[in-house]
């Protein structure tokens, strides 16, 4: 039996445990992460969180909508066992009518029941590196080996510094105030870092790294024009996979529809997922 419950009578344990042993897990299904980045959400909860889908939604002028957040690429249903294609549609159509638009992607592991198709792509890092950069294409062989010859250094750095890039060189929509409060919490947690590439002790860019059960998010990056000159973006994602070499984590590009981007991902040896936005309007 699907049940419809409220975040204030989520039974917080039992879900984050499911999310956590689901065989879809993605970091932002987890109640604090939602919590950080969601304006309301309640919870689609199948018998006794043997399943879970996370509804997130906002409210305007009165009409309440169903809405993916920012910083949030995936959600849709969690399951502990293989789950029907007929429960996973019980769960689409439980979402309650009180939400008179619905826009929700669910994850690359429900079935494909979305009305718009998406891509991601993602690197499995359970190779040694040597056999991982086998996977580059040419040209990425080639940056890497510009950006070692420019000496560059990989520290930690502030996630601000990484946002006044964006903000002064790319029109990219964000909120920043959701993304210094996750990135606190990451960081507090230990489930982040903000990593800089620096040359000559000037900043060049870098990223914030979201580190779950399976998967290293790139969720967030930002690199100067000096930056994308020597390569610091190469740089800093081959050190990434250097460092998690040989392990069961999928490096996750959380991209992959913008042309340029793709391109950029899959000259790393990227692989493709499909995920789905589900649509409904009542109005």
């Amino acid at each position: 039996m699907i049940q419809y419950v409220s975040r204030k009578l989520l039974d917080e344990k039992k879900y984050d445990s499911c999310i956590e042993n689901s065989i879809q897990s993605r970091v932002y299904a987890f109640s604090w992460y939602l919590d950080m980045v969601a304006d309301h959400w309640d919870v689609l909860v199948l018998n006794d969180y043997e399943a879970v889908m996370p509804i997130p939604w906002k409210q305007k002028l009165g009409l309440k909508y169903v809405t993916q957040p920012y910083f949030c690429q995936q959600l849709g249903i969690f399951s502990l066992t293989t789950i029907s294609e007929e429960t996973q549609l019980e769960f689409i159509k439980k979402i309650p009518s009180k939400f008179l638009k619905v826009s929700l992607a669910l994850n690359s592991q429900n079935m494909l029941i979305g009305q718009q198709f998406k891509k991601n792509l993602f690197v499995q890092l359970s190779k040694n590196h040597e056999t991982l950069c086998k996977n580059y294409s040419k040209g990425r062989k080639h940056a890497i080996k510009v950006a070692e010859k420019n000496q560059l250094i990989v520290a930690e750095t502030s996630l601000q510094s990484l946002i006044d890039i964006q903000k002064k060189l790319y029109q990219y929509e964000f909120s920043e105030e959701k993304l210094q409060k996750l990135s606190n919490q990451l960081l507090q947690q230990q489930k982040g870092k903000v990593l800089g590439i620096f040359k000559d002790e000037v900043l060049l860019g870098g990223a914030l790294f979201v580190f779950s059960t399976k998967r290293i998010v790139y969720l967030f990056s930002a690199f100067t024009e000096l930056g994308r000159e020597l390569q610091a973006a190469s740089y800093l994602l081959n050190y990434m996979f250097k460092k998690n070499e040989n392990s069961q984590l999928i490096f996750d590009f959380e991209g992959g529809n913008i042309p340029n981007m793709g391109k950029f991902y899959r000259s790393f040896g990227a692989e493709e997922e499909i995920y789905t936005l589900v649509t409904r309007t009542l109005v």
